[in-house]
This record gives structure tokens, sequence and C-alpha cells, in this order.
């Protein structure tokens, strides 16, 4: 018998969590998909303001990393498969080979980053997950932006004016993972 100071923990069916598993990738990658559809133009970059980055991280860590990088995969395999998946209703092969592939291609290792450092729900650690998942993703759009069009320019039209607004989202990403965290899974 246990003590009335424990908790008892509910744990899911084998079949709900093989249910909910393949759920959570294929909501993710539609949660991505609608965000990227929210853009605005950046004079003078070929890079769009989106809320992809955001979703990702929010993707990745309340989902967990592993269903997080499937959702970004799905995400990713049906953007090249015709889907108008990508920012402004892109989609094909050439968006991962141009100037904001990087950022694409970066998807599924922020959401990685983002569900195994946010995982414990801790305020600190969920802001670490934000803002490491943020990180990924503007190396990764640097790199390809530096492949394209140099180093230098990357960083002055694909990294620079997305510094105040995506500050912003890391910090609205971390309060919503703590949130997520205690309201979704209250004795986690």
């Amino acid at each position: 018998m246990s003590s009335p100071s424990t908790i008892p923990q509910r744990r899911l069916p084998l079949g709900a969590k093989a249910f909910s598993w393949p759920l959570s990738v294929v909501l993710g990658a539609m949660i991505v998909a609608v965000s990227a559809q929210v853009a605005l133009p950046v004079p003078l970059s070929p890079v769009p303001m989106t809320l992809q980055g955001f979703a990702v991280i929010l993707v990745g860590g309340l989902f967990g990393a592993a269903a997080g990088a499937g959702a970004l995969v799905l995400y990713l395999v049906a953007g090249i498969f015709g889907a108008p998946v990508f920012s402004m209703g892109g989609s094909g092969l050439i968006r991962l080979l141009g100037p904001t592939g990087g950022y694409l291609l970066a998807f599924p290792v922020a959401a990685i980053v983002a569900g195994a450092v946010g995982k414990q729900g801790k305020p600190l650690r969920c802001f670490l997950a934000a803002l490491l998942a943020m990180m990924v993703i503007h190396l990764g759009g640097w790199a390809q932006l530096a492949i394209v069009s140099g180093g230098a320019k990357a960083a002055i039209v694909g990294v620079t004016p997305f510094l105040l607004q995506d500050s912003l989202k890391v910090v609205l990403a971390a309060v919503v993972l703590w949130w997520g965290h205690h309201s979704l899974r209250p004795h986690a």
C-alpha cells in the first residue's frame, strides 16, 4: 500500500501510446506548416520573418525530442513532395537548396534540442531549451546562406534582422513550454 503522500502515476495503455505518437508527429508537422504561412518579407533579405522557429521549439519541447524530430522530418518530406507547407506556400526540393534551406534543415535538430533540454519542464531548462533550439536554427540558416551568398553577407541578411524578434520568441516559447509541461503533465 502506498503512503498518502505519494501521487499515483497514470500510465497510458500500450495501444494509446502507439496511437498518440503518430498523432503527435502529424499534429506537429501541421502546426509548423501553419506557422510558416505567417510570413513577412524582410527588406534586402531572402529570408522572411515567420513563426516557424517558435512552432519548432514548441513542437519539440512539448511533444518530446523523438516526436518533435519526426514531425519536422514529416514537414520537410511533405514540402519536398509538393505540399505548400514552406513559408508563403512554397514547396519543392529547391527550397532546401536555396537561401532558406539551412533554416529548414535545422528544424529537426532544433526540435530534438528543445525536447531533450526542456523535458523536465523547469523554468531555466525551458528557457535554455528555447534559446539553444533557436541558436541551432540560426546556425543552420547562416551556414546555408554563407554557402549561397558568402559568410559576412549571410550574417547581415540572415541573422541580424531576426535577433530582436527571435529573442522575444525564445522568451515566449520558454513560458509556453513551462506552462505546457505543468498544465499537460502536472506530476511530471
